[in-house]
């Protein structure tokens, strides 16, 4: 197994354009006074903030068709975003992406899918989220593009976004693994289903148990890749734990079982990237959500209990 890269490159992607709720565009600075870099440094490794990605403001840009709502300016920051992971990844630091909404994912992924690709190998993806995000245009409720990310990452969705950097599908959906998912809309349902994406909802949590669940993502994920991205959405956690996001869901991931399951991805030795997205300050108490998404961050990288 890999040895993980002792520098860290933080990337903050304030982006609120996919999102149905404002706020997410604060995610990245909440969790940076929650102490990000200086508690990532307290274990060891390096760390160097390249700030935020540049992204273009609601009140002075165009919503464009309502199907997908500010499609063009959330491609070019995802465009953006895809090439500084990329370069941070071939300097040879390990990228943590802050969101911002989710359809940031799409650049982080093709980033560090890029990377990955000219070297002959290919990533694979644990997605934790309490909705599994594939929807399309045709399938959406809102126009929401934060939404549809994994749909356009395995090869469906919006043209701008599928086809990102030329390249679809940038996963095959063999090797996504979806963990903690309890509210999909009905007529994204089918396209799930037929995807080849694997999910494991809140029952299956429920009867087995974080710990075999996340023994079976990592092993869907790892099956013949470099290993593993992880995509955490905050509001995959229970509202109970994690009230600031925009979309809240009950009955969702325990503080422990979060917990857990940043633990195994370190222990497997497979992780290779992250972003951690959907943190909404005006909606939260104290900070609470980004301090727990910085405590997942640090166990995924390696903070342990003892």
């Amino acid at each position: 197994m890999r040895k993980m890269p002792q520098t860290i490159a933080v990337l903050g992607v304030p982006l609120d354009l996919g999102a149905g709720r404002r706020g997410v565009d604060m995610g990245p600075s909440a969790m940076r006074v929650a102490g990000l870099n200086a508690r990532l440094a307290s274990l060891g490794y390096r760390v160097d903030d390249l700030g935020n990605i540049e992204v273009e403001q609601q009140e002075s840009t165009k919503v464009g068709a309502e199907n997908a709502r500010y499609l063009k300016p959330i491609a070019a920051t995802c465009r953006s975003l895809a090439a500084r992971v990329e370069r941070a990844m071939r300097q040879g630091r390990f990228p943590i992406v802050l969101g911002g909404d989710h359809s940031v994912a799409v650049g982080a992924v093709n980033g560090v899918a890029a990377h990955y690709r000219r070297r002959g190998h290919r990533i694979g993806v644990i997605w934790l989220d309490a909705h599994t995000d594939m929807n399309t245009p045709e399938t959406s409720p809102s126009g929401n593009v934060h939404g549809m990310p994994l749909a356009c990452l395995v090869g469906s969705g919006p043209r701008e976004l599928a086809r990102l950097l030329g390249v679809a599908p940038v996963l095959d959906p063999r090797n996504v693994a979806l963990v903690g998912i309890r509210d999909v809309d009905l007529d994204e349902r089918p396209v799930v289903r037929e995807s080849g994406v694997t999910v494991f909802t809140m029952r299956d949590i429920d009867e087995r148990g974080m710990r075999a669940v996340m023994t079976d993502a990592i092993g869907i994920a790892s099956r013949g890749t470099v290993g593993i991205h992880l995509s955490l959405d905050m509001d995959g956690i229970d509202p109970g734990e994690a009230p600031g996001v925009g979309t809240p869901v009950r009955g969702g991931i325990s503080y422990r079982e979060a917990h857990l399951a940043m633990e195994m991805l370190c222990d497997s030795r497979l992780l290779r990237s992250m972003e951690v997205v959907e943190v909404n300050p005006i909606l939260d108490s104290a900070n609470r959500t980004a301090q727990l998404a910085v405590e997942l961050a640090l166990s995924a990288m390696g903070k342990r209990i003892l």
